[in-house]
C-alpha cells in the first residue's frame, strides 16, 4: 500500500521557495520561533557561495500530503573530508521540518539514509549544516526560548521523532547566559588571570578597527591550531575565514573582538557578534532595501541589540592550561564593565559537552546554561559500535573511534 505522503527532490525555484515556506505552516501559532533568513539558508545549497560544494555535495527534498500540502523537508550532504575522520564514513541530514507525523518524519529520513548510502557512507548525523559548525547545528532538546541568529529552534516533538527512528545522541551543545554586572568571576578565576599577567610576554586586547582587515588571517590560525584535529572539524581554508568576515563585517563591534598574544604573537581568541535576532524577528526572514534600512533604523537609533553572542573561542595548545582563557575574559571584562557598554547580556553559543574545561571556565564567569541542543548520529549497519564524542582537552588524549 503507498504511504500517505509523496517525497520529490527540490529542483527548480518553485521547489526552493516551497523548501523555504515549511516552517511557516509548522510554527506558525509558535510566538518563539524567529523565521532565519531566507538567504542564508539559500546560500548553504549554493555551490557558487558554499566552498563545500568544492569536495561534496547535498540534495534536498520537499514532503508532500495527500492533499499537496508540503508538511516536511530536510536535506542531506557529504562534506568528504570530514566524512573520513573518523573510523567510518559519516554524512549529514539537517533542516528537517516535520509535522507532528513519524510516517511523515521517518519517510524524510529514509530519504536521507538511502541517499548517503548509495554514496557509501555508514552513518548520519544529524540535524547539522553543510558548512561551519556556527549555524543550523544541533536540535533544540531544552530551553524552547527565543533563538539566537543562527541557533536552531524546533518544536519540543521532534526530540520524539530522532529517537523513535533510530537516532542517539552524539554529543551535546550548550548555551550558556550571564548578565553583564560586576562580581560575576569566581575568585580562583581571578587569581589565575592576574597571576598570567604578571608575566610580560602575554597580552591581551580588543581588535581595533584600522586592523580588522587581519581578522580573517588571525582566526584561522589559530582555529586550525585548536580545532581542526578534532574529528569531524575539517581545517579552515583562507576562503572560508575570508566569507566568514565579509558575512559578519557589517555586524561586527571591535569591542567584541578579542585576541590573546605571545611575544606579540596571536594564541588565543573570543569572538563574539551583536545578537542580530533581536531586530531580525521583525525582518520575516527577508532583506530587502525596506528591510534593510528598517535593520539600520534598529541597530543605530532604536539601539535595540542589548546581547552579545560568542561566536568562536579558542586557545592554541601549547598554551592551555596557563590561565590564557581565564586573562582574556578578565581583560574583556573591565570593557564590559563600563557604563558606556551597550550589551547588558552575554549568551556563549556552541558550547559542546565534550570540552569539560571549557565548561569549567564558563562557570566559574557566573554563566549558566540556558539552552540545550543535541547532535544525534545514526549509524547504518547495527554491527559498528555506538560511541558519544571523546572528551577533549582533558590533558588525556583519547583516540577517538579507533583512530
Amino acid at each position: 500500500m503507498p504511504g500517505r505522503f509523496q517525497i520529490r527532490e527540490v529542483k527548480d525555484t518553485a521547489e526552493e521557495k516551497a523548501f523555504l515556506r515549511v516552517p511557516l505552516h509548522i510554527y506558525r501559532d509558535d510566538p518563539h520561533w524567529i523565521r532565519p533568513l531566507d538567504q542564508d539558508i539559500r546560500d548553504v545549497f549554493d555551490p557558487r557561495r558554499n566552498k563545500m560544494f568544492r569536495q561534496g555535495e547535498a540534495v534536498r527534498w520537499l514532503l508532500h500530503d495527500g492533499h499537496g500540502q508540503a508538511v516536511g523537508r530536510v536535506a542531506a550532504f557529504i562534506n568528504r573530508p570530514a566524512a573520513r575522520k573518523y573510523a567510518y564514513p559519516v554524512g549529514g541530514m539537517g533542516f528537517f521540518e516535520c509535522i507532528r507525523d513519524r510516517e511523515a518524519a521517518f519517510t524524510l529520513f529514509d530519504a536521507c539514509r538511502h541517499w548517503l548510502e548509495e554514496r557509501r557512507m555508514k552513518a548520519m548525523d544529524g540535524p547539522i549544516n553543510f558548512g561551519e559548525r556556527d549555524r543550523f547545528w544541533g536540535l533544540l532538546v531544552e530551553g524552547f526560548t527565543e533563538p539566537g541568529y543562527g541557533v536552531n529552534y524546533n518544536p519540543p516533538y521532534y526530540k520524539e521523532l530522532f529517537e523513535a527512528y533510530g537516532f542517539r545522541e552524539y554529543f551535546g551543545q550548550l548555551i550558556y547566559h550571564r548578565t553583564v554586572e560586576k562580581g560575576a568571576l569566581q575568585p580562583a578565576m581571578l587569581e589565575r588571570a592576574q597571576r598570567l599577567l604578571k608575566n610580560p610576554d602575554y597580552s591581551f586586547s580588543y581588535l581595533p578597527r584600522q586592523k580588522m582587515d587581519q581578522l580573517p588571517a588571525m582566526v584561522r590560525a589559530i582555529f586550525n591550531k585548536a580545532w581542526a584535529h578534532f574529528p569531524g572539524v575539517p581545517r579552515m581554508s583562507e576562503g572560508q575565514a575570508r566569507h566568514l568576515f565579509k558575512t559578519l563585517r557589517p555586524i561586527l563591534d571591535e569591542k567584541l573582538l578579542w585576541f590573546g598574544y605571545y611575544k606579540d604573537e596571536p594564541i588565543s581568541f573570543f569572538l563574539m557578534i551583536p545578537e542580530i535576532n533581536q531586530i531580525l524577528k521583525h525582518m520575516n526572514g527577508r532583506i530587502h532595501l525596506l528591510n534593510k534600512l528598517r535593520f539600520l533604523w534598529y541597530k543605530d537609533v532604536q539601539k535595540v541589540i542589548t546581547k552579545a553572542v560568542g561566536l568562536l573561542f579558542g586557545v592554541v595548545p601549547e598554551h592551555r592550561g596557563k590561565g590564557v582563557e581565564a586573562a582574556m575574559i578578565y581583560e574583556f571584562s573591565k570593557i564590559a564593565y563600563s557604563e558606556n557598554f551597550q550589551y547588558k547580556e552575554l549568551e556563549m553559543n556552541w558550547i559542546a559537552d565534550y570540552n569539560p574545561p571549557m565548561n569549567k571556565v564558563l562557570r566559574q564567569i557566573g554563566a549558566t546554561v540556558t539552552k540545550r541542543l543535541a547532535t544525534y548520529r545514526y549509524l547504518f549497519d547495527p554491527a559498528i559500535p555506538f560511541e558519544r564524542a571523546a572528551l577533549v582537552n582533558t590533558g588525556k588524549r583519547k583516540k577517538e573511534d579507533g583512530k
